[in-house]
């Protein structure tokens, strides 16, 4: 037999060497690791996408992809990636190289929104009726920022505790699930899209891949339980929702004019109509050793950062029960904390008892609240179909009224320019859950610090501190329960040359002042080798040159919220995302574009705890700048958004989308800290992917030559090392 076998394996290996299999760099199929080339080795069709745009249209509009342990089956991955034309998070089986399903609401494309995500029911408590008990749904229904109910989140009915049931005047009513995502329906391409409001957005998974966490336009996190999810069934078995977190006040998508005034107010106006609200969340990370997710809002303009509590819902503590929640579904869900009541805005005179608010110059009152898609936001009324004048009160902070905010927040902070020069001298206080930068006992900056000053913003703030502020509206909810969410702002740091000031006076700059954020935050991750977040900051003074890398420690324990401990510079780079390789080593994506194209770049950092990191190029510039400490430039690849690090293989992998003169992906040795490889992509290529059993690469790609057979429709495209 020996002879044989020995045969067969000399003709095996005579056929490889033949064929041309790890040999030949771009080899089509062989997926190898011997000759160091990458090509795209499948397309994968992503669902309900084509060249006709029936029903989807083209796979062009897309956010980022996240791969994660397919929770099912031991050893196998799911991609997830955000999908605006499909309205959905498609799923890809890695191991497959395929399209498996749409997690979507109930705007969804595929199946028509019948695989929609149900939100959670429960046994209805107390009830006395005949049997059997009905179930009751738990999660409340949101309202936006002129009071109307948002589409975007639970469509529940709460009406057995007291509280309101969803419903617009277009005909849209309760329906227990998910009601989707805003998707891209304005904004279908990069060259004139207003991504702040669309949606789905960042997403990322804790590490078992058992929760998804999804970013929307709508300014809230849709939590999923992917252990709920059957991908054997037929038809598949969506994931039930376990939470819909607000992070800020979600636009007015389903008013009379809908998202229109926001949308005009992108072109030079930065977003800052009333309409907007908080934009999108948007990029994500889990800590997993705290259960902490960490997503932003408000990308561009005066962006802001919310640190959530999911200990709870992801199952790593019980709830906490009370006489009220005796199954502990406030912490489960991370319900408002009027939980029977809608998340969000309340006008001046609202009854948490009756529901309702009086609007004197319209008959027929008082009027329930949230409104039915009535509300303008303009102090006065709507018209209704029939020429009748409608409720639309306004909701204005400054004179009044409420807020029920979710009860899982940690805090925020907010990327406003307070503190130092633009605040008189004054310095931030680190030791107050709520800062509003006192000079002399008078607050500079409210926080929470709305874009625009009369509508509400964030999910923070307390009425000791906001009513002293000018916002008599923050800090109360519906019901008269003061609360206090802590909020603070972003670091003072040195115009001049972007190093971190003193945080109190006096300052040995006087350029120090507070950091804002026009180009907008970017990725995050919690660093456990110094135990503080990694913010990325494009740029953090008026100039496209500076951008930062942000130290922040949540403080847990204290009451007092995070807060800003150190703001790293970085020149010449627009920092977009960051991803933890081996070790103490960081890779910290290089937009290097928005007006001023810079030299293509990449920063690695290192020895964070050391608290000394400057990434400065030679010849940058600008006068007095730091010397570079911890940190290496890389300057094969740049114009990059999103960032992997694989351990499969100790590379780092960028979505290098505004490389010149054409996009690439780029792929950099972790352990040497050199660059490899560059490989064509095409148009917006911007996010990026790695199954770390093969090595493979998963990236989003729009219609184009490079999709292949799937040109005209979009596709995934599968790239391996040759």
């Amino acid at each position: 037999m020996r002879p044989r076998i020995l045969l067969t394996i000399l003709l095996t290996a005579l056929f490889v060497m033949l064929s041309g299999c790890g040999t030949t760099p771009n080899c089509p199929t062989c997926g190898t690791t011997i000759n160091g080339a990458y090509t795209i080795i499948n397309v994968i069709a992503v669902p309900e996408h084509n060249p006709t745009g029936e029903p989807g249209g083209p796979f062009n509009s897309f956010d980022i992809s996240t791969i994660a342990p397919n929770p099912a089956v031991s050893g196998k991955y799911l991609d997830y990636i955000s999908d605006r034309i499909g309205i959905a998070m498609q799923v890809i089986d890695t191991s497959q190289d395929l399209a498996v399903f749409s997690i979507q609401g109930q705007n969804g494309i595929s199946d028509a929104g019948n695989g929609a995500s149900p939100c959670p029911t429960i046994p209805q408590p107390g009830y006395t009726g005949l049997p059997p008990t009905p179930n009751v749904e738990v999660i409340p229904p949101t309202a936006d920022v002129f009071g109307n109910f948002v589409r975007y989140a639970c469509r529940t009915d709460v009406s057995w505790e007291g509280g309101p049931t969803f419903h617009l005047n277009t005909g849209f009513g309760p329906s227990g699930n998910l009601g989707g995502f805003p998707g891209a329906q304005c904004c279908a391409s990069r060259a004139n899209g207003v991504n702040p409001m669309s949606g789905p957005d960042g997403n990322t998974t804790t590490a078992d891949g058992k929760v998804l966490f999804v970013g929307n336009g709508s300014s809230n996190v849709i939590v999923f339980d992917i252990s709920s999810m059957n991908l054997a069934t037929s038809p598949v078995t969506p994931p039930n929702i376990l939470a819909t977190i607000p992070t800020g006040v979600s636009a007015d998508y389903d008013g009379p004019q809908g998202i229109s005034g926001c949308i005009a107010s992108w072109n030079g106006e930065a977003g800052s109509a009333a309409d907007c609200g908080d934009d999108r969340s948007d990029e994500m990370a889990y800590d997993p050793t705290h259960h902490v997710l960490a997503v932003i809002n408000g990308d561009p303009g005066l962006p802001f950062i919310t640190f959530i509590d999911m200990q709870y819902i992801v199952g790593a503590t019980p709830p906490r029960t009370s006489a009220l929640d005796p199954t502990g579904q406030g912490d489960l869900h991370c319900l408002p904390i009027d939980q029977n009541l809608a998340y969000g805005p309340y006008p001046v005179g609202y009854s948490a008892a009756t529901g309702t608010f009086p609007y004197p110059s319209v008959p027929g009152g008082p009027f329930g609240y949230p409104l039915q898609g009535t509300g303008t936001g303009i102090v006065g009324t709507g018209t209704g179909p029939n020429g009748q004048p409608l409720p639309s009160p306004a909701l204005d902070p400054s004179v009044g009224g409420s807020f029920n905010p979710p009860r899982c927040i940690i805090g925020q902070i907010y990327y406003d320019g307070a503190g130092g020069a633009a605040s008189g001298g004054a310095g931030l206080n680190a030791g107050t859950p709520v800062d509003t930068v006192l000079s002399g006992g008078v607050p500079t900056f409210p926080c929470p610090d709305p874009s625009n000053p009369h509508v509400f913003s964030g999910v923070s703030g307390s009425a000791a501190a906001d009513g002293l502020a000018g916002l008599p509206g923050i800090g109360t909810t519906p019901s008269g329960t003061a609360y206090t969410i802590p909020c603070h702002h972003g670091p003072i740091i040195s115009y001049n040359t972007g190093a971190f000031c003193s945080q109190t006076p006096p300052f040995s700059d006087s350029s120090c002042s507070g950091a804002i954020a026009p180009a907008g935050l970017g990725g995050m991750t919690y660093d456990p080798n110094s135990g503080y977040w990694l913010l990325t900051n494009e740029n953090s003074v008026a100039t496209t040159q500076i951008g930062s890398l942000d130290a922040i420690d949540l403080q847990l324990g204290t009451g007092n919220g995070p807060v800003v401990v150190n703001s790293f510079p970085m020149y010449d780079c627009m920092p977009t995302g960051i991803s933890q390789g081996p070790g103490d080593n960081f890779l910290v994506g290089c937009a290097d574009h928005d007006g001023e194209t810079f030299p293509a770049n990449e920063y690695i950092v290192t020895n964070t705890t050391s608290g000394n990191i400057s990434c400065v190029p030679p010849n940058t510039g600008i006068a007095n700048a730091p010397a570079n400490a911890n940190c290496l430039e890389i300057t094969q690849v740049g114009g990059v958004d999103e960032t992997w690090y694989n351990p499969g293989d100790n590379k780092y992998y960028l979505a290098a989308r505004d490389m010149l003169p054409n996009p690439v992906m780029g792929v950099i040795d972790a352990k040497t800290n050199q660059w490899l490889y560059n490989m064509p992509t095409g148009s917006n290529a911007h996010s990026i992917s790695v199954d770390p059993n093969t090595n493979h690469a998963f990236v989003p790609l729009q219609a184009g030559t490079v999709c292949s057979t799937l040109a005209g429709a979009g596709c995934v495209g599968v790239a391996a090392e040759q």
